[in-house]
Protein backbone atom coordinates (compact mmCIF):
# COMPACT_ATOMS: atom_id res chain seq x y z
CA UNK A 1 0.00 0.00 0.00
CA UNK A 2 1.59 3.36 -1.00
CA UNK A 3 2.16 5.12 2.28
CA UNK A 4 0.32 8.23 1.66
CA UNK A 5 -3.21 6.44 1.38
CA UNK A 6 -2.63 6.22 5.09
CA UNK A 7 -2.47 10.09 5.60
CA UNK A 8 -5.14 12.60 4.98
CA UNK A 9 -7.68 11.38 6.82
CA UNK A 10 -9.56 12.82 9.65
CA UNK A 11 -7.35 13.68 12.86
CA UNK A 12 -10.38 13.47 15.02
CA UNK A 13 -12.58 11.60 13.62
CA UNK A 14 -15.81 11.58 15.75
CA UNK A 15 -16.06 15.39 16.20
CA UNK A 16 -14.64 16.10 12.47
CA UNK A 17 -17.03 13.65 10.73
CA UNK A 18 -20.23 14.91 12.71
CA UNK A 19 -19.56 18.47 11.49
CA UNK A 20 -18.93 18.12 8.29
CA UNK A 21 -22.31 15.97 8.36
CA UNK A 22 -24.30 18.18 9.57
CA UNK A 23 -22.69 20.69 7.11
CA UNK A 24 -23.66 18.08 4.27
CA UNK A 25 -27.25 17.96 5.61
CA UNK A 26 -27.72 22.08 5.62
CA UNK A 27 -26.54 21.90 2.61
CA UNK A 28 -29.25 18.80 1.36
CA UNK A 29 -31.67 21.00 3.31
CA UNK A 30 -31.40 24.09 2.07
CA UNK A 31 -30.39 23.75 -1.64
CA UNK A 32 -28.02 26.29 -3.47
CA UNK A 33 -26.66 27.62 0.28
CA UNK A 34 -22.84 27.01 0.13
CA UNK A 35 -21.30 25.42 3.50
CA UNK A 36 -17.73 24.71 4.76
CA UNK A 37 -16.70 21.40 5.54
CA UNK A 38 -13.17 19.99 5.61
CA UNK A 39 -10.61 17.72 7.85
CA UNK A 40 -9.72 15.68 5.20
CA UNK A 41 -6.66 15.68 2.83
CA UNK A 42 -7.35 13.29 0.00
CA UNK A 43 -5.19 13.21 -3.26
CA UNK A 44 -5.03 14.86 -5.63
CA UNK A 45 -7.71 15.35 -7.96
CA UNK A 46 -9.89 15.37 -5.40
CA UNK A 47 -10.79 18.83 -2.81
CA UNK A 48 -10.68 18.47 0.66
CA UNK A 49 -14.53 19.08 0.20
CA UNK A 50 -15.16 15.92 -1.90
CA UNK A 51 -12.69 14.15 0.70
CA UNK A 52 -14.14 15.35 3.74
CA UNK A 53 -17.66 14.02 2.14
CA UNK A 54 -16.65 10.74 1.38
CA UNK A 55 -14.64 9.74 4.41
CA UNK A 56 -18.21 11.02 6.50
CA UNK A 57 -20.80 8.93 3.95
CA UNK A 58 -18.71 5.70 3.28
CA UNK A 59 -18.21 2.82 4.82
CA UNK A 60 -17.46 -0.89 3.68
CA UNK A 61 -20.72 -1.34 2.43
CA UNK A 62 -20.99 2.04 0.17
CA UNK A 63 -19.79 1.43 -3.56
CA UNK A 64 -18.17 4.22 -5.43
CA UNK A 65 -17.98 5.07 -8.49
CA UNK A 66 -14.53 7.06 -9.31
CA UNK A 67 -15.04 8.56 -12.50
CA UNK A 68 -12.38 10.47 -14.80
CA UNK A 69 -9.41 11.68 -12.98
CA UNK A 70 -10.98 10.45 -9.51
CA UNK A 71 -10.54 6.91 -11.12
CA UNK A 72 -6.47 6.76 -10.13
CA UNK A 73 -4.50 4.84 -7.97
CA UNK A 74 -4.06 7.54 -5.19
CA UNK A 75 -7.53 7.89 -4.73
CA UNK A 76 -8.29 4.08 -5.02
CA UNK A 77 -5.62 3.57 -1.91
CA UNK A 78 -6.79 6.25 0.32
CA UNK A 79 -10.69 5.46 -0.16
CA UNK A 80 -9.99 1.62 0.47
CA UNK A 81 -7.95 2.77 3.96
CA UNK A 82 -9.91 5.39 5.02
CA UNK A 83 -13.46 3.95 4.43
CA UNK A 84 -13.28 0.43 3.09
CA UNK A 85 -16.02 1.43 0.18
CA UNK A 86 -15.66 -0.81 -2.52
CA UNK A 87 -15.55 0.54 -6.12
CA UNK A 88 -18.26 -0.22 -8.44
CA UNK A 89 -19.68 0.55 -11.71
CA UNK A 90 -21.94 3.52 -12.43
CA UNK A 91 -25.32 1.08 -12.44
CA UNK A 92 -24.32 -0.29 -8.91
CA UNK A 93 -23.31 2.69 -7.07
CA UNK A 94 -24.52 4.63 -3.88
CA UNK A 95 -21.98 7.32 -4.61
CA UNK A 96 -19.85 8.89 -7.77
CA UNK A 97 -17.38 11.39 -8.27
CA UNK A 98 -15.48 13.23 -10.67
CA UNK A 99 -15.89 16.16 -12.50
CA UNK A 100 -19.05 17.26 -14.48
CA UNK A 101 -17.93 15.53 -17.97
CA UNK A 102 -16.74 12.66 -16.40
CA UNK A 103 -19.70 11.62 -14.82
CA UNK A 104 -21.96 11.86 -18.08
CA UNK A 105 -24.14 10.71 -19.22
CA UNK A 106 -26.32 10.46 -15.89
CA UNK A 107 -28.64 7.55 -17.50
CA UNK A 108 -25.95 5.55 -16.10
CA UNK A 109 -26.46 6.05 -12.25
CA UNK A 110 -29.70 4.20 -10.56
CA UNK A 111 -32.58 6.41 -9.93
CA UNK A 112 -35.00 4.47 -7.29
CA UNK A 113 -37.59 2.42 -8.25
CA UNK A 114 -41.51 2.90 -7.80
CA UNK A 115 -41.21 0.61 -4.61
CA UNK A 116 -37.35 1.78 -3.13
CA UNK A 117 -37.24 5.65 -4.69
CA UNK A 118 -33.80 5.87 -2.04
CA UNK A 119 -32.58 3.59 -3.94
CA UNK A 120 -30.78 6.03 -6.08
CA UNK A 121 -26.98 7.15 -6.45
CA UNK A 122 -25.53 10.47 -5.33
CA UNK A 123 -22.90 12.17 -7.41
CA UNK A 124 -20.72 14.43 -5.85
CA UNK A 125 -19.29 16.69 -8.73
CA UNK A 126 -16.30 18.52 -8.48
CA UNK A 127 -16.33 22.07 -9.76
CA UNK A 128 -14.00 24.38 -10.96
CA UNK A 129 -15.97 27.11 -9.44
CA UNK A 130 -19.12 27.25 -7.31
CA UNK A 131 -21.11 30.32 -6.83
CA UNK A 132 -24.48 31.32 -5.41
CA UNK A 133 -25.02 32.61 -8.66
CA UNK A 134 -26.92 31.21 -11.50
CA UNK A 135 -30.08 29.28 -12.30
CA UNK A 136 -32.68 29.42 -9.84
CA UNK A 137 -33.26 27.39 -7.59
CA UNK A 138 -37.02 26.26 -5.99
CA UNK A 139 -38.93 23.83 -3.84
CA UNK A 140 -38.36 22.38 -0.40
CA UNK A 141 -36.09 24.30 2.12
CA UNK A 142 -35.38 26.97 -0.25
CA UNK A 143 -37.34 30.05 0.40
CA UNK A 144 -38.70 31.96 -2.34
CA UNK A 145 -35.45 31.04 -4.64
CA UNK A 146 -31.96 30.69 -4.26
CA UNK A 147 -29.29 30.62 -6.98
CA UNK A 148 -26.61 28.20 -7.60
CA UNK A 149 -23.72 27.91 -10.22
CA UNK A 150 -24.73 24.86 -12.60
CA UNK A 151 -23.29 23.37 -15.30
CA UNK A 152 -26.11 21.99 -17.30
CA UNK A 153 -29.69 23.66 -16.70
CA UNK A 154 -31.53 21.25 -19.23
CA UNK A 155 -30.19 18.04 -17.44
CA UNK A 156 -30.99 19.05 -13.53
CA UNK A 157 -34.58 20.05 -14.91
CA UNK A 158 -34.76 16.99 -16.28
CA UNK A 159 -34.23 15.07 -13.26
CA UNK A 160 -36.54 17.46 -11.05
CA UNK A 161 -39.06 16.30 -13.53
CA UNK A 162 -38.57 12.33 -12.18
CA UNK A 163 -39.20 13.29 -8.63
CA UNK A 164 -39.75 11.31 -6.55
CA UNK A 165 -36.69 9.24 -8.55
CA UNK A 166 -33.98 10.42 -9.74
CA UNK A 167 -30.32 11.16 -8.84
CA UNK A 168 -29.25 13.96 -5.87
CA UNK A 169 -25.77 16.50 -6.12
CA UNK A 170 -23.50 17.26 -3.97
CA UNK A 171 -21.31 20.12 -5.70
CA UNK A 172 -17.75 20.69 -4.09
CA UNK A 173 -15.09 23.11 -4.76
CA UNK A 174 -11.95 23.46 -2.39
CA UNK A 175 -13.76 23.16 1.26
CA UNK A 176 -17.01 24.09 -0.10
CA UNK A 177 -20.01 22.14 -0.47
CA UNK A 178 -23.63 22.82 -2.30
CA UNK A 179 -26.54 20.30 -2.65
CA UNK A 180 -29.12 19.91 -5.27
CA UNK A 181 -31.58 17.39 -4.20
CA UNK A 182 -34.06 15.58 -6.88
CA UNK A 183 -36.64 17.45 -5.32
CA UNK A 184 -35.62 21.35 -6.38
CA UNK A 185 -36.94 23.04 -9.67
CA UNK A 186 -33.97 24.37 -11.64
CA UNK A 187 -35.25 27.32 -14.31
Amino acid sequence: MQAHALTGGFDNPAAQAAGAFRGIMEAMARPGTLQTIAGAVPPAPLSAAAGTALLTLCDGETPVYLAGQADCDDVHAWLAFHTGAPIAGPSHCLFAIGAWDALLPLSSYPKGTADYPDRSATLIVEMPALDAAGAALSGPGIKGTAQLSLPDLAIFQDNAAQFPLGLDFLFTCGDRIAALPRSTRVR
